[in-house]
């Protein structure tokens, strides 16, 4: 796939399905990753891949924290955080690893991992893969960074999720740039 062809294609799929990429297409994905900006070297992306059995532990991970923290939360929003990890046979959790730094605030290294999140659904895209970006409740939650074991200096900025599209494919609209872009000279 040519490079722009591939950044102008990807898009989150409605729906993701088995298989994942493997170990070394992972590596690959990890390597692109951390080609992200990073001010000062300081490398601040981490990733936590969940499969398998990981995925029922985060699931029970999301319900506890509902339950406890969650006033007036219904059954049915329960069963949806329940089931919220099995929307893709992958999860990487986005983690962005906080240094103390004179010239590199808290927010720059956040923005490296989020450079890096795009690169990881990019090289995903180009392995004919799909991810799908999500946060909600569970990002940026200290409850949950504890619970998946993060220290106190690291933030869960997301959740990718990760598989084959599979199901119906999405349209993607034709943005008109000027739209977005301003000028000047």
């Amino acid at each position: 796939m040519k490079e722009i062809d591939n950044i102008l294609t990807r898009n989150s799929p409605l729906e993701l399905c088995k298989p994942c990429p493997d170990e070394a297409q992972m590596d690959l994905v990890y390597k692109a990753a951390l080609r992200a900006p990073d001010h000062a070297w300081l490398r601040p992306s981490r990733f936590l891949q969940i499969t398998g059995d990981g995925l029922e532990k985060l699931s029970e991970i999301f319900c506890t924290y509902a339950k406890e923290n969650i006033k007036n939360i219904t059954k049915e929003k329960i069963e949806k955080f329940k089931k919220a990890p099995f929307r893709a046979p992958m999860i990487i959790v986005l983690i962005s690893n906080i240094t103390d730094h004179p010239s590199v605030p808290e927010h720059e290294q956040m923005f490296s991992t989020a450079a890096a999140a795009q690169n990881i659904l990019l090289s995903l895209h180009a392995m004919n893969f799909g991810g799908i970006w999500r946060t909600g409740k569970f990002a940026m939650n200290p409850s949950i960074e504890k619970s998946l074991g993060l220290e106190k200096n690291q933030r869960i900025l997301g959740y990718l999720y990760v598989g084959t599209p599979c199901g119906k494919v999405k349209k993607i609209p034709e943005l008109n740039t000027a739209d977005f872009v301003r000028k000047m000279q």
